[in-house]
């Protein structure tokens, strides 16, 4: 069961990914958008991984979303009436998207056990980590010692996203 909800997730990540980069209107790809953090949201809750799960909806979803809609909003770009997708260009993604995932669920449930998609090899290393330092603890300590750099560079890539849109939004004003 476990398997049969990973490739759904998977699928529904995948799909919304695709809809936000062929969406024309902004806020349907926002929309988009979080429907991909939700997913990968739900693919955490599979792995076991509850905190960055929960980390994942309240902190992307939740509020650089709010961000990218003020954004939006402060631009004004949420005012493009065109349709968003052309009818052919839909269908053909919809029947990739359906074909493929059909395809992995016949796999998952033809193949039985043979073919499973979350192997439990770095398991017990995590299960140690947690143990040792507690959830947030086995998190943070990577987090804060080896990937201390690009954590910050994130973080910098951020703010400039922030000034910049900021600067297109006053010169309009």
């Amino acid at each position: 069961m476990v398997d049969i909800l990973f490739y759904i997730f998977a699928a529904v990540a995948i799909g919304s990914a695709l809809g936000v980069v062929m969406s024309r209107n902004p806020v349907g790809s926002l929309l988009f958008m979080v429907a991909t953090l939700a997913s990968l949201a739900g693919i955490f809750v599979l792995l076991e991984a509850h905190f960055l799960a929960a980390v994942q909806v309240i902190v992307y979803a939740g509020a650089i979303m709010v961000l990218f809609l003020f954004v939006i909003m402060l631009l004004n770009l949420g005012h493009d009436y065109q349709k968003d997708l052309k009818w052919g260009a839909f269908s053909v993604l919809s029947f990739i998207v359906v074909g493929t995932l059909a395809g992995f669920l016949a796999r998952a449930l033809g193949a039985g056990s043979t073919g499973d998609v979350m192997s439990s090899a770095g398991g017990r290393s995590i299960d140690a980590a947690v143990s040792e330092f507690g959830a947030v603890g086995a998190i943070a300590r990577p987090l804060f010692t080896t990937y201390v750099v690009p954590f910050e560079i994130t973080g910098i890539l951020l703010l400039v996203a922030i000034v910049g849109a900021l600067v297109l939004a006053k010169r309009n004003v």
